[in-house]
């Protein structure tokens, strides 16, 4: 995966900043109390100075003034203080935070159901995935680190330095003389391990990537015996992530000991030279001690702005990844004013319609039919030839290039798409089942049907028979993609959810292709109820299924070239029947 470029990164920072509009309420807030925290924790030094200071005077003259003692209880002061409003200021910022990442979650999960069918066509689902779930919480979590610590860290360096120059502008000279130094050996250390992190953002979105696909063929991986294939490729992709992880890691993890050694030398540095003017009096014992405490103080922020950098890139990495996940086209949005049959019967005309999946590739050409409604209509023809196409256009998951798709003589496309999709029941040969209950998976297709309803469905689908046989019944837990019960009583269950919604047009996807012929007739029985009074479209390889079809329509290469009933194509002998007489030779 490409690295994302310093402009995009830019960018991503505004946009995320521009995320915590509604809470800047919060976070002015925030920024006060995390002041006020930092003047707290910078005046201790200096209290503990002049407490010492009073010390001395106290064993030099022997005579008590209580300076000492009050200092000392301003500077205990100080610290509660510091660490009073810390908190409040930490508990501020977790807000904006997690609020912002709230927000941004939504907008994700939003932008999901707004996407058109052609962008996961298109795009990895591991990557998807990465964008969704490791950016976002590489955002989160860096949101709530991150400002606390670089506003923490930044009004502790102005604090200090003004301190620092207050009690001697020749220690403060000499103390921080070698913090430049320390800064261009950090930044030359963040650039490089920032190459690193880019690296391993893109490996971590690789390994997703390489783990959905593989889990989801093992079967397929197992029966090839492609194992050790897979593991080398997962191995490979997985040491590439390591070695950049471990090397931003070490990278970054050098910035600490770097500074805390420059910060060092410069102690030496100030205890020569405060010696020095201590002896020629122009510094007292506590002044040099807070000096000292301060310049510490000054190393701890530098230090720890040089370990966020790396984080804060990171971040930048992330969120332009969001962005640009949030700013892909989208669906075109429905008409300002929507229009819905005034009395849905379930006729569907096409009307002279032109699709294809690319500009420069066209799949269907000219397609001009009226199914009636009520009528079943099956579509069949070779691998390729557009039939699932049609239906995804009924459902405009894609939408025509020309002409266009009408319902009771309302245009698809002037239809909300909630109202549009609450129209159709689908039953496809890849069932769809979540992990939980068998009642609350058929109830899927209406939520607020009761457990009568739930049971009368799942009945009229021939599924009530095999569920009661199961531990408890209805209330038999499905394992994730119901791997716990058979491929035909997956699809019993799907055709018992579509029966719940009780639509006026049905849509069937080769439904009956991967069970067998005892399971199809009890699956067929199903679909034959289902489809009483309604308009159906059934996709079918298997002809035999198709027969009693009012319609059949024979695509190729994205045309209708045949339209017509069983009887009528067979005597035709045109490419339906050679279709039909080849499955009926092959099955004898």
């Amino acid at each position: 995966m490409k690295n994302v470029k310093p402009s995009k990164r830019n960018g991503a920072y505004k946009r995320l900043f521009a995320c915590m509009k509604p809470y800047s309420g919060s976070l002015i807030i925030a920024i006060i109390v995390i002041l006020l925290s930092c003047i707290a924790y910078a005046s201790a030094p200096l209290l503990m100075g002049k407490a010492t200071d009073s010390l001395a005077v106290l064993f030099r003259t022997e005579t008590p003034d209580g300076q000492f003692l009050k200092f000392l209880i301003m500077m205990l002061s100080a610290y509660a203080i510091n660490a009073i409003l810390s908190y409040v200021g930490t508990t501020l910022i977790v807000h904006v935070a997690e609020s912002t990442i709230f927000d941004l979650r939504k907008k994700v999960d939003y932008k999901l159901s707004k996407l058109p069918l052609n962008y996961y066509d298109t795009h990895a689902y591991g990557d998807i995935l990465s964008r969704v779930t490791n950016d976002v919480d590489t955002v989160s979590s860096s949101l709530q680190q991150s400002i606390y610590q670089i506003l923490n860290a930044l009004f502790t360096i102005i604090i200090i330095f003004a301190v620092m120059i207050n009690i001697n502008i020749v220690l403060t000279i000499v103390g921080l003389a070698i913090v430049p130094v320390a800064l261009y050996a950090a930044a030359k250390i963040a650039k490089k391990s920032q190459e690193k992190f880019n690296a391993q953002q893109g490996g971590t979105g690789k390994l997703n990537g390489l783990v959905e696909e593989y889990y989801a063929g093992h079967n397929v991986v197992t029966v090839f015996g492609r194992e050790e294939s897979v593991i080398k490729g997962f191995e490979e992709t997985n040491e590439d992530l390591y070695e950049a992880s471990k090397g931003g890691q070490f990278l970054a993890g050098t910035l600490t000991p770097i500074m805390q050694n420059m910060t060092n030398f410069g102690y030496a540095l100030v205890s020569i030279v405060g010696v020095i003017l201590a002896i020629l009096g122009g510094l007292s014992i506590g002044m040099i001690q807070s000096f000292t405490l301060y310049l510490r103080q000054f190393s701890q922020p530098l230090t720890q702005v040089m370990q966020i950098a790396n984080t804060i890139q990171a971040t930048g990495s992330a969120a332009a990844r969001i962005f640009e996940f949030l700013d892909e086209e989208e669906e075109v949005a429905d008409a300002e004013s929507p229009k819905f049959p005034e009395q849905l019967k379930g006729e569907v005309k096409f009307d002279h319609i032109r699709f294809g999946y690319l500009p420069h590739q066209t799949l269907i050409t000219d397609l001009d039919i009226t199914i009636g409604a009520g009528e079943k209509t099956a579509i069949v023809g070779p691998t390729g030839a557009g039939k699932t196409t049609l239906v995804n256009l009924i459902m405009r998951f894609y939408d025509v290039r020309k002409g266009g798709i009408k319902i009771d003589g309302v245009d698809i496309r002037d239809m909300e798409r909630r109202r549009l999709r609450e129209i159709f029941g689908m039953v496809l040969q890849d069932t769809w089942l979540y992990n939980g209950t068998i009642r609350d998976n058929i109830r899927y297709g209406k939520l607020d049907a009761t457990d009568e309803e739930v049971e009368e469905a799942a009945k009229k689908a021939r599924a009530d028979a095999f569920i009661r046989t199961l531990p408890g019944g209805y209330d038999f837990v499905l394992q994730e993609g119901a791997s716990n019960i058979a491929q035909g009583q997956r699809q019993l269950l799907t055709i018992a959810r579509a029966m719940l919604n009780n639509p006026p047009i049905m849509i069937l996807d080769e439904a009956t292709s991967s069970v067998d012929t005892r399971t199809e007739v009890l699956i067929q029985e199903a679909m034959n109820e289902m489809m009483k009074g309604k308009t159906s479209f059934i996709i079918a390889h298997r002809l035999s299924t198709i027969k009693d079809a009012q319609n059949i329509l024979y695509m190729q290469d994205g045309d209708i070239l045949e339209v017509g009933n069983h009887e009528e194509l067979m005597a035709k002998d045109g490419l339906y029947a050679k279709l039909y007489n080849s499955q009926f030779s092959d099955n004898q």
